[in-house]
């Protein structure tokens, strides 16, 4: 089994990825190429850079890839606020995956912190 499956962090991540296609599927057609493939293609980012950096032998590449999967993370959760700014996706769908999110971020943080003070 691959080492990055284990990680709550990307079985969350795994998740949030479905839920993000769920809500992205209700878009309008006209921003199929657009916004909804932005915000997609940003919540597969998450899970690939977590899979990446594991895949990585040292600390400083690993610690690089969960970097890119937090900025990944932070921009798909700014392209869902401008979803609900266009009415595409309702204020409490906003606010469950935001709570998901956030999740995500502190558990990216704290495996972050833990590889810095493992390699020192």
């Amino acid at each position: 089994m691959f080492a990055y499956r284990k990680l709550k962090v990307y079985q969350k991540s795994l998740q949030w990825v479905i839920d993000i296609y769920n809500l992205t599927s209700t878009f309008p057609t006209a921003e199929k190429f657009a916004l909804t493939n932005q915000i997609q293609r940003a919540a597969v980012s998450v899970t690939s850079n977590i899979a990446e950096g594991s895949g990585r032998t040292s600390t400083k590449d690993s610690i690089h890839f969960l970097e890119i999967s937090f900025g990944s993370l932070m921009e798909a959760q700014s392209q869902l606020e401008i979803a609900a700014l266009l009415n595409y996706i309702s204020k409490e769908q906003l606010t469950s995956i935001e709570c998901k999110t956030e999740e995500i971020a502190k558990m990216l943080s704290g495996l972050k912190s833990a590889k810095s003070r493992n390699s020192n």
